[in-house]
């Protein structure tokens, strides 16, 4: 059988692990355009500084579209590689502005698995560290920790990033 590029992949890790720099290269293997979906809010200075690194971080053939909450339906409309930068921050937004969590997460793995070219979703892993102490903060750890699971079982490669590093956790199934 031969190996084809898988259509999903899930890239995790830490703050500052490599995640998004090596989604980006996945889908850069690709023919573009490249459809980067940015789900982060600048809500002050040192947001922006981080939201400016990454936009000057990619070159030519990338299209870069501001989702903060509505992600299932953009990356419905996508029309060839998508990247998906981060699932944790829109939870957050998603959480913040009290929308159904469950079902909004149900509506973006229905769009990722009819996407029509390969899918590339970077998330903070929250889950390694101590219980948070307040509601709040643990309502959206197991939140994340749901919404990988799901993405996860979905996803043809999941791919775990330590100090810049990728560690394979499901590596891609064989296609003929």
């Amino acid at each position: 059988m031969l190996q084809a590029d898988p259509r999903t992949t899930l890239v995790l890790g830490g703050a500052r692990s490599g995640k998004s720099a090596y989604a980006e290269a996945l889908i850069e293997r690709e023919a573009a355009p490249w459809l980067y979906l940015a789900t982060a809010q600048a809500w002050d200075d040192e947001m922006r500084a981080r939201i400016a690194l990454h936009r000057a971080r990619r070159g030519a053939g990338w299209t870069t579209r501001d989702v903060p909450l509505d992600l299932p339906a953009a990356v419905a409309e996508a029309t060839g590689p998508v990247l998906v930068d981060c699932l944790t921050l829109w939870l957050t937004n998603l959480i913040l502005s009290e929308a159904d969590v469950e079902g909004v997460s149900a509506a973006l793995r229905a769009a990722c698995a009819a996407a029509p070219g390969p899918v590339v979703l970077v998330g903070n892993e929250v889950g390694l560290g101590i219980v948070p102490d307040n509601a709040l903060a643990r309502r959206f750890r197991d939140a994340a920790g749901r919404l990988h699971q799901q993405l996860a079982a979905q996803a043809d490669r999941v791919v775990f990033m330590v100090a810049g590093l990728p560690m394979i956790v499901k590596p891609s199934r064989d296609r003929a």
